[in-house]
């Protein structure tokens, strides 16, 4: 797996789930190396395991731990159980364990017994035993829900609440609001395709969608479910007059095993969902009600778990076999998928369609385009520096063919990631293979633009800077659909209830 030092990676943080719910995992120490080895730098955890806390000390690792469900009545009921909690379970530990979240109880909506009414006041007494111990700035305290504690979801801009949690809802909103903690969600686009596949595009669930989706209310447009989950949130924070509440998405991801009735559930998927989520978290892409907004996001799981229960999937949504293998490739960077095989990054064709620039296009366009991809766009530019490989010919057609390329290829190789202001054409032909007479004349013709590429005012090698929003930004020409009525979507249908996802993972 090749993963980048995410602690360095402008934009919002990608973090994973260490679930230990298997009979058959490596030791505390060895997963934090194998955490360590691939540079994670923000993990979560359910619980406040001391064997645990001991290993990531020293690492400065960010960690997230838990108070599960079992425990909540005794931290309602008593603050000197929270002291005693804190004074024995946490402060041995830290700072040399860097904790920055507590999550008081977990989906408790979904809690086979009632324990909604625990989790205030839980919260209260662990915010209190921090403040005793002046930590209350430093660990943020919050709780963690599924999808299920909306009524409505479809579209994103009716989202809201459902009113039988009112009751421990809205007090928990104004403790988050006061303390400035997050709302946190988890979110599973899997589940609203497996269980609604006639409904739901694949394509959509997997951040892979070339058409956009319209939201009758609003006119915002939505590519993918997972902004479209979001906005369901931020809509519903919203109508309770909780703007300024952040959301946090402490779990989600793709399985990438399951039984024969979950045929989505492969390696491909889970690598393709996995690895747009983090270009679209680390890009700071935001949703469409909230464009640019950072969305901190942890990714389900660091390993199989084999002792989970339910379907097949449910036990395969690791990054890792327990062997500490990859179950696939992944890229963290947020650049691009990563070849299942090889390990190698794609930055050729996708063997059918390449992107080059147009013939027609200006040069400001191409100047525009290239400066976009190799800047916002994320693009790796290093190869066309002077006395690099693709240096030559010197040509700015020639160095914008390659970074459109690039974006392309990197981006699902859609009509959408080839636009570039109308400055990119998608072509079958490979244009590596362009004879010298061709690649000659380019030059000839390009010739007075070639000090304009030299002389962008960006290191192209060295791009880190954040992609604000999607490549619709530059002019291009969407196919929308208005789901003010079911309409075809793709590969599916999409209705009023596909996003309407009641259950969470965990």
């Amino acid at each position: 797996m090749s993963i980048c030092a995410i602690g360095i990676c402008r934009g919002g943080k990608v973090g994973v789930c260490y679930g230990r719910n298997a009979d058959d995992l490596p030791t505390p120490d060895k997963a934090v190396q194998l955490i360590q080895q691939h540079n994670i730098k923000y993990v979560r955890i359910y619980d406040s395991n001391i064997q645990v806390l001991k290993a990531f000390a020293n690492t400065g690792i960010e960690l997230m731990i838990g108070i599960p469900n079992s425990d909540l009545l005794a931290f309602s009921q008593f603050q000197s159980n929270a002291d005693t909690w804190l004074k024995n379970s946490i402060l041995p530990y830290y700072p040399a364990t860097k904790i920055t979240y507590i999550t008081v109880g977990a989906e408790v909506t979904e809690a086979p017994n009632n324990v909604s009414a625990l989790v205030v006041p839980a919260m209260q007494n662990v915010l209190t035993s921090l403040k005793k111990a002046a930590l209350h700035k430093k660990i943020k305290v919050s709780s963690t829900h599924s999808l299920g504690v909306l009524s409505r979801s479809f579209p994103p801009s009716a989202g809201a609440f459902d009113s039988k949690h009112a009751f421990f809802l809205r007090p928990l909103l104004e403790f988050l609001a006061e303390n400035k903690s997050p709302f946190m969600v988890n979110i599973y686009p899997y589940y609203a395709y497996r269980d609604s596949s006639s409904n739901v595009s694949l394509d959509y669930a997997l951040f892979e969608s070339s058409s956009e989706v319209i939201d009758p209310n609003t006119g915002l447009l939505y590519t993918n479910m997972f902004d479209a989950q979001i906005d369901a949130i931020n809509f519903a924070l919203t109508a309770l007059n909780f703007r300024t509440i952040e959301i946090m998405v402490t779990e989600t991801g793709w399985p990438s095993k399951g039984s024969t009735k979950e045929i989505a559930a492969t390696p491909d998927n889970a690598q393709t969902y996995n690895t747009n989520l983090i270009r679209h978290v680390i890009n700071d892409t935001g949703t469409p009600a909230k464009p640019g907004e950072e969305i901190d996001t942890y990714v389900f799981s660091l390993f199989n778990e084999n002792r989970k229960p339910g379907m097949e999937s449910e036990r395969n949504w690791g990054l890792f076999f327990p062997d500490q293998t990859s179950v696939y490739n992944l890229d963290f960077t947020g650049k691009g998928a990563v070849d299942v095989t090889t390990n190698a990054n794609i930055t050729s064709s996708n063997g059918t369609t390449w992107c080059i620039a147009s013939t027609s296009a200006s040069e400001a366009d191409l100047e525009n385009g290239l400066n976009w991809a190799c800047g916002p766009g994320n693009v790796d530019c290093s190869a066309i520096q002077p006395s690099q490989p693709c240096f030559e010919p010197d040509s700015l057609a020639s160095h914008a063919s390659f970074a459109f390329n690039s974006y392309y290829q990197q981006n699902g190789a859609t009509d959408i990631a080839c636009s570039f202001g109308g400055a990119g054409v998608r072509t079958n032909k490979n244009p590596s293979m362009t004879n010298k007479t061709a690649a000659a004349n380019a030059t000839a013709t390009a010739s007075k633009s070639s000090s304009s590429v030299q002389g962008i005012s960006v290191k192209r090698g060295d791009i880190r800077t954040r992609m604000r929003s999607n490549p619709g930004q530059l002019s291009c020409q969407h196919k929308s659909l208005s789901l003010e009525h079911k309409v075809d979507h793709q590969n599916g249908k999409l209705d009023s209830d596909s996003t309407n996802l009641k259950s969470g993972k965990r």
